[in-house]
């Protein structure tokens, strides 16, 4: 028997992306490993760039070259990704449903990410995001990065949507801070590096296996 619904209707809705919607983890850890090798450092670990993700590029490149090259770093890897971002690339199960439900409930929606902004609305167009949510903020577009609260309230602004009953729904530590940096819900989704367990601990207001089990779980009723 299907269960109804226990998480309140959201006023708008946040999204992440790597993780959340997407996971395009293999074309990143590849440019990070190629980017890293170039420069000459040894092969990173692929588990700790993944669990590195969510926050800004520059912080996951920090933990494999020093900081006087974490520019010519990060122009490298802008360079290559967008030559391999689509490889492998999947759409993550229940995400385009849950969207669409949200935007035929008349919910406004974002997509905000570290992920570089003109390499996130490319994303958001390929995967079809862009069909239902146009505004698509990422690295560069602004001053800030996640987690910190003036993007969140830039991001809202962008919506016309105040952060009263506002919901974040992400898959890392990195997006519980967005919401508990600004005062709103943040709901997780166990698809990239983190498991329940470890989202529920850093303060995530509620953890899902997946968006599939996250959708039954939402009112998104009009």
């Amino acid at each position: 028997m299907k269960s109804e619904p226990y998480l309140l209707r959201p006023s708008a809705i946040l999204w992440d992306l790597d993780g959340t919607l997407i996971d395009q983890t293999a074309a990143i850890i590849h440019c990070y490993t190629q980017v890293i090798k170039k420069m000459g450092y040894a092969d990173p670990d692929p588990d700790v760039i993944k669990r590195s993700l969510g926050g800004p590029m520059s912080s996951t490149m920090r933990l494999f070259v020093p900081e006087i090259e974490l520019d010519t770093a990060g122009r490298a890897f802008r360079e290559l990704f967008p030559t391999v971002m689509f490889d492998g690339l999947i759409i993550l199960t229940g995400g385009m449903e849950l969207i669409e439900k949200a935007y035929k409930a008349r919910i406004p929606q974002a997509l905000f990410t570290n992920k570089h902004g003109d390499t996130a609305r490319k994303v958001s167009r390929y995967a079809g995001f862009s069909k239902y949510i146009p505004n698509c903020i990422g690295s560069g577009d602004t001053e800030w990065n996640k987690p910190e609260a003036a993007l969140t309230e830039y991001v809202l602004k962008r919506i016309d949507a105040k952060k009263d009953h506002a919901v974040i729904i992400g898959d890392s530590p990195t997006d519980v801070a967005v919401a508990q940096k600004i005062g709103i819900a943040c709901y997780c989704v166990a698809t990239g590096a983190h498991a329940v367990d470890e989202l529920l601990e850093a303060g995530a207001c509620a953890a899902f296996a997946g968006l599939s089990e996250l959708s039954e779980a939402l009112d998104l009723s009009s």
